[in-house]
């Protein structure tokens, strides 16, 4: 029984042995990078925003509500300083974006699916809610501006790979005329339209942001993300004006 004891206590202090040195090993990595001018940090979040128009367009009478659903991002950045004031960033971010929408609409071209399965396309009156989902891929790189000791401000491009994306909604309570505004009218009482197919991969476009630096180790953050390509692809011609990716982000970093 004894020798039992004392294998099993040689093996807890062996274990925790290992771990102080692994540690001990991590904190000299980590004061190594520091001496160089290296910081490593962590970031979780939560994006709210939506894909819009600019300036939303004169077929869009109304929004009628706006849910930001829940979009959340993790990020792990690395941050070179080369002095006391300016410094570069690079990291990687996995997020979520998506938004619910009702509005009115008056002449807005709409591609969709009656109840009975038939397609119909022209100009659509009526109300319209919009659905979209997306999973990103997403690479910062930033330039630093240290303004004090806490206070840092960001501003560089992103470039993401979509990995998954839906735009999808409902056409409700309203008419459709072919061809253009003074064509055939049919009343619709509701009909869907899908375009996950015609969404890009590949978005890019602008952020800005700062950090506040509220412990040693605990960043508070926010940014602005911009969009500068449309989230349709080129060739996508059933909505007649562009709709561009603008997100705000709230979260909290730690720094190694």
């Amino acid at each position: 029984m004894n020798k039992r004891i004392i294998f099993i206590a040689s093996w807890c202090l062996l274990c925790l042995g290992s771990i102080v040195q692994a540690q001990e090993e991590r904190n000299k990595n980590i004061l190594k990078s520091l001496t160089i001018g290296l910081e490593y940090r962590l970031k979780a979040g939560f994006n709210i925003g939506g894909a819009s128009p600019l300036p939303l367009p004169a077929e869009i009478r109304k929004i009628n509500s706006y849910n930001p659903t829940t979009a959340f991002s993790i990020e792990g950045d690395v941050v070179k300083t080369f002095n006391n004031k300016w410094g570069i960033s690079a990291g990687v971010r996995l997020e979520s974006k998506g938004m619910k929408t009702d509005a009115t609409v008056k002449n807005y071209h709409m591609k969709m699916i009656a109840n009975d399965g038939g397609e119909m396309e022209g100009q659509w009156t009526g109300g319209v809610t919009t659905t979209v989902k997306q999973s990103l891929l997403t690479f910062p790189v930033l330039a630093v501006y240290k303004v004090s000791k806490r206070w840092e401000l960001e501003l560089g491009p992103w470039f993401s790979y979509v990995m998954s994306g839906e735009f999808f909604g409902e056409a409700y309570d309203g008419y459709l005329r072919d061809g253009d505004p003074t064509g055939e009218k049919a009343e619709v009482t509701s009909a869907t339209y899908n375009f996950d197919d015609d969404l890009r991969r590949f978005q890019c476009g602008m952020q800005l942001g700062a950090q506040w630096r509220a412990f040693s180790h605990l960043n508070v953050t926010a940014n602005l993300t911009w969009g500068v390509v449309p989230i349709f692809k080129k060739n996508f011609d059933t909505v007649t004006f562009n709709m561009f990716p603008i997100y705000g982000n709230i979260g909290f970093g730690y720094v190694f």
